[in-house]
């Protein structure tokens, strides 16, 4: 079983390093997309033993993760553990992750099967809730935290998912897997809040979100993959 961990990176000179360190006990190999940072993430990601694909500009995590995956199908990798690069995912729990991969097309990470979801502000709550429900109700499924960047892909299926949004592509890639039968699971895992950076949640991306929410989904709705 040859496995991948892809960690998008954009400006995580603080972290990266110690997520490298992390996730490379538990896979064959990391790759870090650097998505346009200035301030040395690449030659950091590289001192760290990680293979470095650079963005010539920011693109968004949809953007990174995207060729990361692609690199992934293109070298015949069986598994993609996807990982952020800011330190709030443990890499320590990989190996669950992985465990519960075997028999399934995509895990998710939740914060919603334990208590950390609790440190959110109540708008990045408000705004993980929704677009849950709303690919519960259109999937058909049963998912706590559809917007979760720590996740595991089975490569096979990852191959007709590949998403075509940069900002919302979780909520995209995840209603479509749902909508091809694909056997999703979650995992309880403990998400706190970053200590270094800033979030992208802010009161001008939540008024943004009803307008995102309905391109990701008209993009599988309406121009789903063969």
């Amino acid at each position: 079983m040859r496995t991948v961990a892809v960690i998008p990176a954009y400006n995580e000179r603080e972290t990266v390093g110690s997520v490298i360190d992390g996730a490379s006990q538990h896979v064959e190999e990391v790759v870090v997309v650097d998505d346009g940072s200035t301030d040395g993430t690449p030659d950091l990601a590289r001192e760290a033993g990680a293979t470095v694909i650079e963005h010539v500009f920011n693109t968004g995590v949809g953007g990174a993760v995207r060729t990361g995956y692609r690199y992934a199908i293109r070298e015949d990798f069986d598994f993609v553990v996807q990982v952020d690069a800011d330190g709030q995912h443990d890499p320590e729990e990989i190996p669950q992750l992985l465990g519960v991969a075997e028999d399934a097309d995509m895990v998710i990470g939740s914060r919603y099967l334990n208590e950390s979801f609790q440190e959110y502000s109540w708008l990045r709550d408000l705004g993980i809730r929704s677009f849950t429900a709303v690919v519960n109700l259109l999937g058909g499924v049963d998912v706590t935290d559809v917007t979760s960047g720590f996740r595991v892909y089975r490569v096979t299926a990852l191959r007709r998912l590949l998403h075509r949004s940069d900002k919302h592509w979780a909520v995209e890639q995840t209603l479509e897997a749902a909508r091809r039968d694909m056997d999703i699971r979650e995992v309880s895992i403990a998400m706190p809040t970053r200590e270094t950076g800033s979030s992208q949640f802010t009161v001008e991306t939540f008024a943004l979100y009803p307008l995102r929410m309905t391109d990701a989904i008209l993009r599988v709705l309406l121009f789903r993959n063969p």
